[in-house]
This record gives structure tokens, C-alpha cells and sequence, in this order.
């Protein structure tokens, strides 16, 4: 007799083999590293404070992103690592979707500081193909975000592609070189 006709005799509830095994039992096998959820705590928030510190004074690989706020207007900073290669740069988004992501994709431009220098740069959110080596670079560079990546630093590219829905990418220019 079949798991459906064994419902259909009680009532259509439940049995106890039904259900998909536990994650981490010994019938299911794990296909990607578990992965943190972001959460704003008040360490986030200390610590937040430390490196947009650091990235005023120039220090350690901080900077000080501006967004425009896509709703009030209002100037919004956050400090964040950039990836550099040469002279390309892209900022990363190791915690998804949050409110500076929707505020550059809103405006279009955002505003780097670090230190006294501050530039303005228009944004260009990159496909997942693109992604893939900046995120594996990011990776690398911002080492405090690998918990929030299924891929490990030692993965391929292909693997930091296949979850750039999850951590947006965007290819900073010089809102300089737009003008001419």
C-alpha cells in the first residue's frame, strides 16, 4: 500500500516517514555549507561605528559609502570594503539587498570617501558572470563576511557566480569620466 492510500485511510495525516530527513541526519547530505543570516545587533552596530572611524581616517581598507536615500533624499553612509583590480573598482554587497543596494540602484551614483579624498562614481550592477571573480576577490579581502557565503575562499569563481543573487555586485565608475 502507498504512503497516499495510508492518508486517505487516516484522515490524510501525516505519517512519520513522510516527511524530508533532518538536515545534517545521516539520510540527507549536506550540498553547501550552512550560511549566517545578517542580523543588525548592537555589535553590528559598534562595529560599524570602529570602521566608519577608520575609513574617515583613512585607515585599513575602509571606506565611507554615501547613498541618496531613494525615499527621503537624505544622505545615508556606510562603511564598506571596495575590490580594486587595477584601476577598476566594484563595491559588494556581502549581506544582500540591503537598504544602501536599493538606494544605489535607485540613484544611479553613490559617493566613496576615505580619508579627506571623496569621489562620486555612477553604478553599474554586474551580471552574475562578472561577479563571480569579484566576489571570490571580496572573499579574499573582507575576510570577516565568509560566513555569509555558501562558496569557501578556496572555491571557483563559478561557485561565487552561482549565489551572486544573493550578494549584488556593482562597477564603480567616475562620475568624472561621464562628464566628458
Amino acid at each position: 500500500m502507498s504512503n497516499t492510500s495510508n492518508r486517505a485511510a487516516d484522515g490524510n495525516q501525516s505519517q512519520p516517514g513522510d516527511r524530508a530527513p533532518a538536515a545534517g541526519s545521516a539520510r540527507s547530505r549536506p550540498t553547501a555549507r550552512p550560511v549566517r543570516e545578517y542580523r543588525w545587533s548592537a555589535g553590528e552596530r559598534v562595529g560599524n561605528a570602529v570602521f566608519t572611524l577608520l575609513a574617515r581616517a583613512g585607515i585599513g581598507p575602509a571606506h565611507l559609502l554615501t547613498t541618496r536615500g531613494r525615499k527621503t533624499g537624505l544622505a545615508r553612509s556606510n562603511p564598506v570594503v571596495l575590490v580594486q583590480d587595477g584601476q577598476r573598482r566594484w563595491l559588494v554587497a556581502p549581506y544582500g539587498p540591503v537598504p544602501w543596494v536599493l538606494n544605489a540602484r535607485a540613484a544611479g551614483r553613490v559617493t566613496v570617501r576615505r580619508g579627506r579624498d571623496a569621489r562620486e562614481y555612477t553604478v553599474r550592477e554586474v551580471s552574475a558572470a562578472e561577479a563571480g571573480p569579484v566576489l571570490k576577490r571580496y572573499v579574499d579581502v573582507a575576510s570577516a563576511t565568509r560566513p555569509y557565503f555558501r562558496a569557501s575562499k578556496d572555491s571557483p569563481a563559478a561557485d561565487f557566480a552561482a549565489e551572486a543573487d544573493r550578494h549584488p555586485v556593482f562597477e564603480l565608475t567616475s562620475a568624472d569620466s561621464d562628464r566628458r
